[in-house]
């Protein structure tokens, strides 16, 4: 590749402002189009999700683009999830036995701004806000904008094109309404919808409550989680279904009824929410949804890249780190087919979709873990004993939740079939009583270990047979 190439990209958001530094480290021409204006100069974030869960596999592609100082700067540990009951008493489940592993909160806002920054900041780089992508002719390489200031429209012509621009993305929807070639698409929304909330700091811009973990009421059909902002404040995100149980979206229609189910059901956390009945009628609803796609190129000439490739639904906190790892293994395929974009586009596809599709079926796992199972006795027993698996066998145990999040040497897929064989071990050797206290440590895991190994063995001749 000769890095002459003029390359089109839709889309600054996190992996768009993330593609465009390392494509531009890399020596190409990158003009980015951004359908937002720039958030640099205005407050997008009104209701919208603010903060996010930042890992291993985020700051692997941190680390590639030489931010990782920088982006250090901006977060906050959380090192297991704190669990609110009805009482308001609180628990600490960490998030692994090891003790240099968790997780960290960071700021959509202020990760993004960096990162444009950055981009911006290389002569071959530029990016172009409150421009709307309205459709790509993918055959030709020329998308259509129109400016949402001035109204006026203009095409764009690039040697390559990237769709980063997310779940409502304009190249997606030109490949599936063109129909010029088999092009496979599903949206499937969960019956819950999100809103946010706020936890205020104290009037010295302390934390109100635990700072360092992420917090959670689960209540069976519906949750509460609040993670830690940089000003003291907390984000509180409601999940809660739109139109069934005691309490939905659809029938929290008056402040009186919002107060009354948050005072039954969280009232620890109203206590530190002020503002609760006011903001739950100013901020938006929004869906949770997953899509998935097949292909996400064509020809070598274009590609769809994060969101806009696999959304998912944010239970496992790994959006953005998946988004990012996207960059991270295009970046390896780029050096591996040097010279050729249809290649490189597809071995990228081919080994990444894959590994999306495990990380948004994890992510429904996580859903109905977080929302119910942390609160069940033989979930909190499993986890106890994979905390001390992982304290006193931090080489050899991995659980799942570890496997996904902090080893990000190993794709989703693997750590999803690793995982749900462990857990399924696990479960079933609690459940028939094989579990002792007493035996040493190390017997416990190869019996874990055997138990796993036969899971797996059976999975796949069932697979198989299957096929």
């Amino acid at each position: 590749m000769n890095n002459k190439e003029n390359i089109l990209i839709i889309g600054a958001g996190l992996c768009g402002s993330l593609l465009a530094l390392r494509l531009g480290q890399r020596g190409y021409n990158v003009r980015v189009m951004e359908l937002r204006p720039d958030l640099r100069k205005v407050d997008l974030s009104a209701g919208r999700s603010i903060n996010l869960a930042f890992s291993n596999r985020g700051l692997k592609a941190i680390k590639m683009v030489g931010l990782e100082d920088k982006v250090n700067k901006l977060c906050i540990p959380m090192h297991g999830r704190m669990l609110h009951d009805k009482k308001g008493s609180t628990k600490l489940s960490h998030y692994s036995g090891r003790k240099d592993e968790y997780i960290n909160s960071i700021s959509r806002e202020l990760l993004t701004a960096l990162l444009i920054d950055e981009a911006e900041a290389l002569d071959n780089v530029s990016i172009e806000f409150d421009v709307k992508c309205n459709e790509v002719n993918f055959e030709q390489n020329v998308a259509n904008f129109t400016n949402t200031i001035n109204k006026r429209t203009f095409e764009c012509s690039a040697d390559l094109i990237f769709g980063t621009d997310g779940a409502g993305s304009a190249l997606r929807k030109s490949y599936f309404s063109e129909r010029k070639f088999l092009f496979s698409f599903s949206q499937n929304y969960l019956t819950h919808g999100y809103k946010e909330l706020t936890i205020p700091s104290t009037k010295d811009g302390g934390f109100k409550t635990f700072e360092n973990a992420l917090h959670i009421w689960p209540r069976g059909e519906f949750m509460i989680i609040a993670l830690p902002n940089l000003d003291g404040s907390f984000t509180v995100t409601l999940f809660l279904a739109y139109d069934t149980g005691t309490y939905n979206f659809n029938n929290l229609t008056t402040k009186e009824k919002v107060v009354e189910f948050f005072n039954k059901e969280f009232p620890d956390a109203v206590e530190l929410m002020p503002n609760l009945a006011t903001e739950f009628f100013e901020n938006p609803t929004a869906p949770l949804g997953t899509i998935k796609c097949y292909p996400w190129q064509y020809k070598g000439k274009n590609m769809l890249l994060g969101d806009a490739a696999h959304a998912i639904v944010p239970f496992y906190g790994q959006g953005m780190n998946a988004s990012f790892e996207d960059v991270v293994e295009f970046d390896a395929f780029l050096d591996a087919h040097t010279g050729d974009w249809e290649k490189t586009f597809n071995a990228f596809q081919q080994k990444r979709k894959t590994d999306t599709d495990g990380i948004a079926d994890l992510a429904i796992d996580n859903f109905h873990e977080m929302k119910d199972h942390v609160a069940n006795p033989l979930f909190q027993k499993k986890r106890a004993l994979e905390m001390a698996l992982e304290t006193e066998l931090p080489n050899d145990y991995f659980s799942k939740y570890s496997l996904v999040t902090f080893c990000e040497h190993i794709g989703y897929h693997e750590a999803m079939t690793r995982g749900r064989a462990q857990d399924k071990a696990i479960l079933n050797m609690l459940d028939d009583k094989e579990i002792d206290q007493n035996i040493p440590i190390d017997e416990l895991h190869k019996k874990i270990k055997k138990e796993t190994n036969s899971i797996l063995e059976d999975d796949k001749v069932a697979k198989t047979l299957h096929h």
